[in-house]
């Protein structure tokens, strides 16, 4: 049952992986593009997007290999870092949708990926 929960962090993740890599590109990155910022600016910003894309995929690739193959104890460490990064990251979106009061919703697909993997890593309750 506990993998369950990893698994289904894992396939969210991909799918937001996947969103990410398609919906930003055409709501987010070409409006960037075709801004008036300056061409260091659409640099930096376009690379920064991507860089979030690779370890988006990257961190589904992670989570999906302990979902669904022979884990070692070495990986699921690497899961709690990526539950805990995931969790952190999704305060700097509430923080900004309260400041700036717009809809940055993004901690909604981070924050319950974190807390599926944590779920998914806990260890089973024995009764007594």
């Amino acid at each position: 049952m506990k993998r369950l929960y990893i698994k289904i962090a894992g396939i969210i993740n991909l799918l937001g992986a996947i969103l990410h890599t398609i919906g930003g590109q055409m709501e987010l990155v070409n409006p960037l593009l075709d801004s008036n910022i300056s061409i260091q600016q659409k640099s930096e910003l376009t690379g920064a997007w991507h860089i979030v894309t690779i370890l988006l995929f990257m961190t589904s690739y992670i989570i999906l290999k302990v979902g669904f193959l022979k884990d070692s104890s070495q990986e699921k460490e690497q899961l709690k870092s990526i539950a805990f990064l995931y969790i952190l990251s999704g305060i700097p979106f509430i923080i900004t949708s309260y400041i700036y009061n717009v809809n940055a919703f993004q901690w909604i697909l981070l924050m319950p990926i974190g807390i599926l993997v944590f779920k998914g890593l806990q260890k089973p309750s024995t009764n007594k």
